[in-house]
């Protein structure tokens, strides 16, 4: 009865509705097509940072479920269905008959053109919490009752109604019909098993993929993305150039790094360290587990512990797997007495930490359950606050253009509704952190309430060779730990002070990054970073001692040089060392043996010419890239005359 009230009332309110919603503006998110398919590929897709976008894909997926009921009738159950990263997907319950496939996406894509054709107006409507769940009991939707139990108590229950046709308990946005959606910016990607809730004791659900777009030719250049994407995934490239591995006997999530990876690895932490270090910074080391204790005075035993590992016995104590370092620094901190002319203190650390990750969450280097934070933290007075955010960002800076990346988008976030500080340390953090993106003169977005509930925060997002933004490097100011574990510094008139604390990071994680990073290059790493510079292709047998002595001398330089070992022909070395990414090649014969000249081949480029081995090897000490090589300098074979 309750059910058919209902319905009667939305088809009143579409009825009402149908009209204007047909008159309203299209998506202010539209573009128009870029003339060239040069400037298709260089556009910057729209993202979620827009709410119009976020309406479009959250509509799209409502549409989705409809047209999979429709497909399936009483088979299925809908569950869940948010909008993700370019484009949104659900979750269906389907106990009986056949399991919904990659073959079925066709008819549920067939299915959604005719409910995007029909208009249907999408008709918000909110209920009391107990009538919102007795109608969700008596249409069987176990599912959506155990989301309305786990609601706050002051949150609104609301349903979205596309039409007469179908409802969801939502809490939006939507747009405002479906006609609003393009049918031929929508695609269905794939099906995924997913578990209720992420927990695997829990029923297995079928995941359907999709994505939406204002515009068609945006949604073909998003598929022209992933495709490429699919060819730069780290986890391929870390295989086929033996980099690293993931070992399921020793468990999921755990990165084992292989000589050549570690090698690039190795020269991540040393720039690191470096520039660090420059820029005043002073390096820490801390253990890999404490006592729970400590977790528990820092609150991430009340806030984080279904993302810790659970606790071992020692000495019938309770220890923990480290999930953050912040603790550590703090201790450090509070180890002696600190006076106001001592601060800013600037501690870093590449710290490894342990987060428990769902099997079903983990991917590759993406996401995994030991990592290597680049963690640091500053610890300062609020007047200090401003310039030590500028020096951060001027760091940040620095450390991402040596590894290539300089185009960013930026976030300031601020103070949440639930927030601990008072209003005027949040009021001078803030300013603060706007402040120095001022002074760098960065263009920056406002995510108004959007901060951690311990301080404000700026994040920052990098785009990579083919478009996509990750975010990487974070600067959070935290007015909570100092609290917790009783901070103070003494000020000018010998009174304690609590510091502000700031945390940051740069690379987000080691592994994370270097798969980002992995994938940016499709596998080219610069020639500063690639694990092998240079190899040697030794011609004949005679050559080999005088590669090894190169090689030798090449190590004394602090070049990577590896000597082929010479199996195969020629043409084989060759095609070894570009499969395997290697930047340079040099053919060793006769010639070079008794010049002391080597011949050498750039991947991509081809044959650069004839150089001593000593101007080589200064020349690549002081070139990052390939493409920084002085062809001027390498002697080019004489062309051959052609007589008439």
């Amino acid at each position: 009865m309750r059910r058919a009230m209902l319905l009667a009332g939305v088809l009143r309110s579409a009825r009402a509705l149908a009209p204007l919603v047909r008159r309203r503006a299209p998506l202010t998110v539209a573009r128009h097509m870029p003339a060239t398919q040069e400037e298709i590929e260089a556009a910057q897709l729209p993202t979620n940072a827009d709410e119009e976008m976020v309406k479009l894909r959250h509509s799209a997926s409502h549409v989705m479920a409809l047209a999979v009921k429709n497909v399936f009738k009483d088979e299925v159950q809908v569950t869940i269905g948010p909008w993700i990263e370019n484009g949104y997907y659900y979750d269906f319950h389907k106990p009986t008959g056949e399991a919904i496939t990659d073959k079925d996406l066709k008819r549920i894509k067939k299915e959604m053109d005719k409910i995007i054709k029909k208009d249907y107006p999408i008709i918000r409507e909110v209920l009391p919490r107990e009538e919102a769940r007795q109608f969700l009991l008596d249409q069987g939707e176990t599912f959506k009752v155990e989301v309305v139990d786990n609601l706050p108590d002051e949150a609104e229950i609301s349903f979205y109604r596309i039409g007469d046709e179908w409802w969801d308990l939502c809490a939006g946005p939507h747009l405002e019909s479906t006609g609003k959606i393009s049918p031929k910016a929508v695609a269905l990607e794939s099906v995924a098993g997913a578990y209720w809730r992420g927990d695997e004791n829990r029923e297995m659900l079928t995941r359907i993929y999709g994505t939406a777009w204002p515009e068609a030719w945006q949604l073909k250049e998003h598929k022209r993305r992933m495709e490429e994407a699919k060819k730069r995934d780290h986890r391929l490239l870390g295989k086929k150039l033996d980099l690293f591995s993931i070992q399921e006997q020793a468990g999921g999530g755990l990165c084992f790094w292989h000589p050549r990876g570690a090698r690039v690895r190795g020269l991540m932490e040393q720039t690191w360290k470096d520039l660090h270090e420059k820029g005043g910074y002073e390096l820490l080391y801390t253990p890999h587990i404490a006592n729970v204790e400590l977790w528990k005075t820092s609150g991430h035993f009340d806030f984080y512990a279904d993302g810790m590992f659970d606790q071992m016995d020692v000495e019938k104590e309770q220890y923990q797997l480290k999930p953050m370092n912040c603790p550590f620094h703090c201790l450090v901190f509070k180890d002696q007495l600190r006076s106001y002319r001592d601060l800013p203190y600037r501690w870093a650390e590449l710290g490894t930490v342990y987060r428990y990750e769902r099997s079903g969450t983990l991917q590759g280097l993406m996401r995994v359950r030991g990592f290597t934070q680049d963690d640091a933290h500053i610890f300062c007075t609020p007047d200090q606050l401003e310039d030590e955010i500028v020096d951060v960002l001027e760091l940040t800076q620095e450390i991402l253009t040596k590894f290539g990346f300089t185009d960013y988008e930026l976030m300031l976030s601020t103070r949440p509704e639930k927030a601990v500080g008072s209003d005027e340390i949040w009021e001078k953090a803030t300013k603060a952190l706007e402040g120095a993106l001022i002074r760098k003169e960065w263009k920056y977005g406002v995510d108004e309430g959007g901060g951690a509930f311990y301080g404000p925060k700026i994040d920052l997002k990098i785009k990579d060779a083919i478009g996509r933004q990750w975010q990487c490097s974070t600067v959070q100011c935290d007015f909570n730990l100092p609290d917790r574990f009783d901070l103070n510094y003494r000020n000018s008139e010998g009174k304690d002070e609590r510091p502000i604390m700031v945390h940051r990071a740069i690379f987000g994680s080691l592994e994370r990054f270097f798969a980002i990073l992995l994938e940016s290059v499709g596998g080219d790493l610069p020639l500063w970073l690639a694990p092998t510079q240079l190899r040697l292709l030794p011609v004949t047998d005679e050559a080999r001692g005088f590669c090894a002595d190169v090689a030798a001398k090449a190590k004394r330089r602090g070049l990577r040089c590896e000597v082929d070992p010479g199996k195969d022909r020629l043409n084989k070395q060759i095609r070894n060392a570009e499969q395997q990414r290697v930047p340079l090649m040099c053919v060793v014969g006769e010639q070079e043996t008794s010049s002391g000249r080597l011949s050498v081949r750039a991947r991509g480029r081809g044959d650069l010419g004839k150089i001593d081995v000593d101007a080589l090897f200064a020349m690549l000490q002081d070139v990052d890239e390939m493409d920084q090589l002085d062809e001027g300098a390498f002697e080019k074979a004489p062309e051959e005359k052609v007589e008439a």
